[in-house]
């Protein structure tokens, strides 16, 4: 608000209707002095439709142009590590149709075939998400798409940026997980997981979008246990935390510089940070 700029999520998941818990979308984090902070990119999809780096890309542009078109600002923000490299660093995507053929012929693979594959393959961006069958084909489906056949890469206007990461003692991180694990459960989360499933997605499709809809689906459908579902998930979580931090890192090293902002500051000295940086102070 008081930059007059616009956010655009780059969270992969909070594309999707009705998955608000789970996605920790907290809308209500927009309104700041009784004042909406306009958003972009969250809620525009139905839950188990397919959305992928180049939707993402395509849709970032639209918000983008939108946005700076307007005269205001932007602040694109969100924790897929992949989302928001694939605009600092312009990935070169395809929008790869689904192969039947190709999918017949992988589902006789082992995992670990299907890995090497993947590895093997030119023009992959990433390969680390190979733990869930289902992606690790679609990612071979995307870079085989790519290996052959050429398409007019996504316009990508000059975007100049400064990249800020909010930076705490791994102690207080592990904390706050837990912590908000418990709130977010005690606000509704396992309630949210069985209204998905009611309004007829599968729980093979919320499985399929990992951490809290893995593990609340496994409990509500009889799977396992709460406690076992607690257990697990808080621990997915945790690990996932360190999977984001070793992307940006990655990140780092791939030529996008990221200040590092002390989390344990008033939130008035990180804004004074923040608005040094921008100005060149």
């Amino acid at each position: 608000i008081r930059i007059g700029a616009e956010v655009i999520s780059a969270d992969s998941r909070q594309v999707y209707r009705g998955m608000d818990l789970g996605t920790g979308k907290d809308l209500e984090d927009y309104i700041v002095g009784g004042k909406k902070v306009p958003y972009h990119l969250i809620n525009i999809v139905e839950p188990g439709t397919e959305y992928n780096v180049y939707r993402f890309q395509k849709d970032f542009l639209a918000a983008y142009n939108d946005i700076i078109n307007r005269g205001k600002q932007v602040i694109l923000c969100g924790g897929t590590g992949m989302y928001l490299e694939s605009v600092l660093l312009e990935y070169d995507m395809t929008n790869a149709p689904l192969n039947k053929q190709l999918r017949a012929t992988l589902d006789g693979c082992s995992t670990e075939e299907l890995i090497h594959r993947l590895e093997n393959l030119k023009n992959v961006h990433n390969i680390t998400d190979t733990e869930d069958r289902g992606r690790l084909i679609r990612a071979i489906e995307i870079a085989e798409t790519r290996d052959q056949k050429s398409e007019l890469k996504l316009a990508f206007p000059e975007i100049k940026h400064h990249v800020f990461g909010i930076d705490l003692p791994r102690e207080v991180i592990r904390s706050r997980i837990t912590d908000r694990l418990k709130q977010r459960l005690e606000e509704g989360m396992v309630e949210e997981v069985k209204h998905l499933i009611d309004s007829g997605i599968t729980p093979e499709q919320l499985e399929f979008y990992g951490l809290e809809y893995k593990y609340l689906t496994q409990y509500v459908t009889g799977k396992i246990n709460y406690n076992e579902m607690f257990r697990k998930l808080n621990t997915a979580i945790h690990q996932f935390a360190k999977r984001q931090m070793t992307w940006f890192r990655r990140m780092e090293k791939r030529g996008v510089p990221i200040r590092w902002i002390d989390g344990t500051l008033s939130l008035e000295d990180r804004i004074r940070e923040f608005r040094e940086v921008d100005s060149g102070s």
